[in-house]
């Protein structure tokens, strides 16, 4: 979801564009898998040369990822790669809650529908389960968040609701930044592989109900690992 929309405009006919998005694509991996640091400000110029581009398309780009929310402009100027503050990541699951919940209960709903034909989307759902339990095996912790991450896009495609797939997409990197800065507990896997169960059965209740726990509990983990286990850090 996220990766398909900075892919196509990439392709497209004008280089200007096709150069911002790769820039975008660039520094919005740099920041999901930690290269660039949280609160690190970023140097156009230097950005620019490490991407061995012109400086415009990569003005372009941190502009658009500031309205991604990945990227925060500095009080006089420049921007910074966004610290996230306890209210930040409350504000994120208060909207993603609803949309997780109802992505999973449209999912599960087409599937239904669907019966007894296996809908499109539903193998890939599965295949991204594979690849996070096989990323989770080796011990990769950037691959699985990626195959969490594409989860729960995979979902909201199977959703078949392309206005709910457009809300979703401006949260979804903002989802993986989040997911790579916490570790991923044993529960919360086995709640994936619920959630598809669920889905794949096509029952909306308890697969919209499953979802809502899971969030919760990646809700949970997240204020907890980032900050109250931050703080205990910084007490002792």
């Amino acid at each position: 979801m996220a990766g398909s929309t900075a892919s196509g405009a990439a392709t497209g006919g004008d280089g200007r564009t096709s150069l911002s998005a790769q820039a975008r694509e660039a520094v919005r991996q740099r920041i999901v898998d930690r290269r660039y640091a949280l609160g690190a400000r970023l140097v156009e110029r230097e950005v620019a040369e490490e991407l061995r581009m012109s400086r415009v398309p990569v003005r372009e780009a941190l502009r658009s990822l500031v309205a991604e929310g990945l990227l925060e402009l500095l009080p006089h100027s420049g921007v910074r790669v966004r610290r996230l503050e306890p209210d930040d990541v409350r504000h994120l699951y208060e909207v993603w809650e609803p949309l997780a919940v109802q992505a999973s209960r449209l999912a599960a709903r087409r599937v239904a529908h669907r019966a007894p034909d296996e809908p499109p989307g539903l193998a890939a759902l599965r295949a991204t389960l594979g690849r996070a339990e096989q990323a989770s095996d080796a011990g990769d912790g950037a691959r699985e968040v990626a195959a969490h991450t594409a989860f729960h896009e995979g979902i909201v495609a199977l959703s078949g609701n392309p206005l709910l797939a457009r809300t979703m997409e401006q949260l979804s990197w903002q989802l993986q930044l989040l997911f790579g800065m916490r570790a991923e507990p044993d529960h919360m896997r086995a709640q994936h592989r619920l959630i598809y169960g669920r889905i794949a059965a096509g029952d909306e209740d308890t697969a919209a109900a499953s979802t809502l726990i899971h969030v919760r509990d990646s809700r949970a983990v997240a204020l907890r690992s980032l900050f109250e286990e931050g703080d205990a850090v910084t007490r002792r």
